[in-house]
């Protein structure tokens, strides 16, 4: 008995599951001092150095945001969680 493939249909738009551009935005606000964001972004976002991390941190003093990350959903969840739980005030996790 050969085997058959079926196909089933698509629920979701291209790009809609865990793949995809998934951004991981940082926003400004009263709390937090350039020291402390440029260090969380420094420790917690791949390839992130502290002066990359306090040239973000200028970027979301001046401009209210800035996109720090972005790429896979699990990777970008994990992430924004990370900055979140060190008291970055975050955009929600988008699809970009």
């Amino acid at each position: 008995m050969g085997g058959s493939v079926i196909e089933l249909p698509r629920v979701g738009d291209p790009g809609s599951g865990l793949g995809g551009n998934w951004r991981v935005i940082v926003c400004n606000d009263d709390h937090n001092t350039f020291d402390h964001v440029a260090f969380a972004l420094a420790r917690y976002v791949p390839g992130m150095t502290v002066d990359q991390g306090y040239a973000i941190a200028e970027r979301i003093h001046t401009k209210g945001l800035a996109l720090v990350w972005s790429g896979h959903r699990e990777a970008a969840e994990l992430y924004w969680e990370q900055l979140r739980d060190e008291g970055l005030t975050m955009a929600p996790l988008e699809q970009g």
